[in-house]
């Protein structure tokens, strides 16, 4: 008995909000006391544009290409996770509208949509496969995938799939992807282009780049709410449409979960293979998300278009540190917790 009382405390610590995550509650409180307005909110508009090209740039030097090449054989794999990415989620947001509208109303499940548009996640999905004893070299090749595709993909699903003439949109899908393009993919391609000269001190250095990661998403998180609360957005947010989006959230999180797992054993993965699938393959991207819905959409839109992202988030953090325990639990046969 007292040998499981670690285990059960690690598992209702990761069940707990993170930092970043009260960061995150605290920036949209402070954007709804105190949103920015006139010059300010167009220098931090600038500033913003600023840190999300740092961001990409320093992903860029910081990725490896010899853990890319080591993954790329398993083009199965990826395959399966680009579809469960940018097909089948997709697809469960259209599918979810009958449910969706009536408990989140209509602008919120436009960014549900939008949610369901994005690439998976990079950071935490390599971590969670990894505590889980998961394909690691794989996760790397997929996460990094989906995040590459994702710049021309999510503006050519948005388009596609976000109801036209509601209001939120931000452009043509080309000139999006143009936007997307010179914002995020070039300093990106910068970052990776100059690694053999700065990869090593980026490496050493990787509490700056997640200040840089949080600190750029903060801002856009603080802008979008400050022009949203602008625009009257608690307004027109009922308590019971949050309480609704969390269950909605959960739903898509539970479905995109089993579908991975399911599709997974059926085409004869291995375990460790599997594991892959399901955390590159069921998760959303907030690095990526802000930064696009800060292109893709009306400023105005923004809070209400963020706001699902955000929930979903913390959501998927929490089970997939609960699953990876679980895994992990089974590679360990005596128990043990294993080191992330």
């Amino acid at each position: 008995m007292p040998s499981s009382n670690p285990s059960r405390l690690d598992q209702l610590r990761r069940l707990a909000p993170d930092r970043f995550t009260m960061y995150l509650l605290g920036t949209v409180l402070l954007a709804s006391l105190l949103p920015c307005r006139g010059g300010v909110a167009i220098a931090l508009g600038h500033i913003t544009t600023f840190a999300i090209g740092l961001l990409f740039f320093l992903h860029g030097a910081k990725l490896s290409r010899e853990a890319l090449v080591s993954g790329l054989t398993h083009w199965r794999l990826h395959l399966l996770v680009l579809a469960s990415t940018f097909a089948m989620f997709p697809l469960l947001g259209l599918l979810l509208k009958p449910l969706a509208t009536p408990l989140v109303g209509p602008q919120l499940y436009l960014g549900v949509l939008f949610l369901c548009t994005l690439p998976s996640t990079v950071q935490s999905s390599i971590a969670f496969t990894s505590m889980a004893r998961g394909n690691v070299a794989a996760a790397v090749c997929s996460a990094s995938a989906s995040n590459f595709f994702g710049i021309f993909l999510t503006p050519l699903l948005v388009s596609t799939i976000v109801v036209h003439g509601s209001g939120a949109g931000g452009g043509s899908s080309l000139d999006a992807i143009m936007t997307i393009v010179e914002q995020l993919l070039l300093p990106f391609l910068a970052g990776q282009f100059l690694r053999p000269w700065i990869g090593a001190w980026v490496d050493k250095h990787k509490p700056m780049l997640k200040i840089v990661d949080q600190g750029s998403i903060l801002l856009v998180v603080y802008t979008a709410f400050s022009e949203s609360v602008n625009e009257g957005l608690w307004h027109q947010l009922a308590p019971s449409a949050l309480v609704g989006l969390v269950v909605l959230n959960c739903v898509l999180l539970a479905i995109a979960l089993c579908v991975a797992t399911f599709v997974s054993r059926r085409l004869g993965f291995s375990r460790e293979d599997e594991i892959t699938i399901v955390f590159c393959g069921s998760k959303k991207s907030l690095a990526s998300g802000v930064p696009m819905a800060k292109v893709l959409f009306a400023p105005g839109a923004l809070g209400m278009i963020i706001l699902p992202l955000m929930l979903f988030h913390q959501i998927q953090l929490m089970v997939c540190a609960v699953l990876a325990q679980r895994w992990s639990r089974r590679a360990d046969p005596q128990g043990e917790p294993v080191a992330d």
